[in-house]
């Protein structure tokens, strides 16, 4: 069993524009044409057997309609979506609750395309509220390397979130997941802010440039309990990655962690397999 912790796909018109618009901006060769369909092919093809849909709202306006799309992602085999939400929504309790009753077992934040800096208090609130409904919390961290003129969300900041989200918020801890390592080409940072805390630290796309040396550092700062298989396909070759994270020196359990039992747990609150 493998999961994907970190995919993107798009209603098909907006795919059309979207990730042209996107390849342009950072350089990187999409694997696919942006649509659920041509996801669980690719997904497939890399011998991953469940992807996770992570929707960003741009804006406020589009909760309704993200959100719409996230819910029918979930009927999708081989795919489960996450909410998206925005730090500007005017009503973000009763927006999350709304997240949770669909079905949707997380929500995405992208302080990045979002142009907010993750330790504002607008995404505490948010995070603090989503954790407390019992959501997993997602965020975009790291230089965004289609975007990289400014940092929303290093590892220094990073931190000081995580403490304002788990603040006296009991349950909290452990829902928190970084991107991209904890911190997309600010490994030295991730170390030393981030490794070894109560959150999750997905792979995506770092994969694709990061050494096998630099990824074990990681995990073993961090512990492969904490780590999450992850592509960010269309960006990311899951084929490539499951071969990558086969190759590395890890002990067949460490594998399966990073592979699926700590998604699984994220996911449905136990290994999945354990219960089938």
């Amino acid at each position: 069993m493998i999961i994907d912790f970190h995919t993107h796909a798009f209603p098909a018109a907006l795919a059309a524009k979207t990730i042209p618009m996107l390849a342009e901006k950072s350089g990187f060769t999409p694997r696919t044409d942006g649509t659920a369909e041509d996801l669980v092919a690719c997904l497939h093809r890399g011998g991953v057997d469940l992807g996770v849909v992570l929707p960003v709202v741009t804006r406020p306006g589009q909760f309704d309609s993200v959100n719409a799309f996230a819910a029918q992602l979930c009927a999708v085999d081989g795919l489960i979506s996450f909410g998206g939400i925005h730090p500007d929504d005017e009503n973000p309790e009763e927006h999350l609750e709304k997240i949770k009753e669909m079905g949707l077992r997380g929500v995405k934040i992208h302080p990045d395309y979002q142009g907010v800096y993750i330790d504002d208090p607008r995404y505490i609130r948010i995070a603090r509220k989503a954790v407390r409904l019992g959501l997993t919390v997602v965020t975009h961290a790291g230089v965004d390397d289609g975007f990289p003129e400014e940092v929303h969300c290093p590892p220094e900041r990073a931190a000081r979130f995580v403490d304002a989200v788990y603040e006296g918020n009991e349950g909290a801890a452990g829902k928190i997941v970084f991107a991209h390592g904890g911190g997309n080409r600010q490994f030295d940072e991730v170390l030393t802010y981030l490794a070894g805390r109560d959150v999750y630290l997905d792979l995506a796309y770092i994969l694709s440039y990061a050494s096998p040396e630099t990824v074990m550092e990681l995990i073993r700062a961090h512990g492969a309990k904490r780590i999450l298989f992850a592509t960010d396909c269309p960006w990311g070759d899951p084929g490539a990655f499951v071969r990558f994270v086969r190759a590395l020196p890890l002990t067949e359990e460490e594998r399966e962690d990073i592979f699926h039992r700590n998604a699984e747990r994220l996911l449905f609150g136990c290994d999945k397999n354990s219960t089938l």
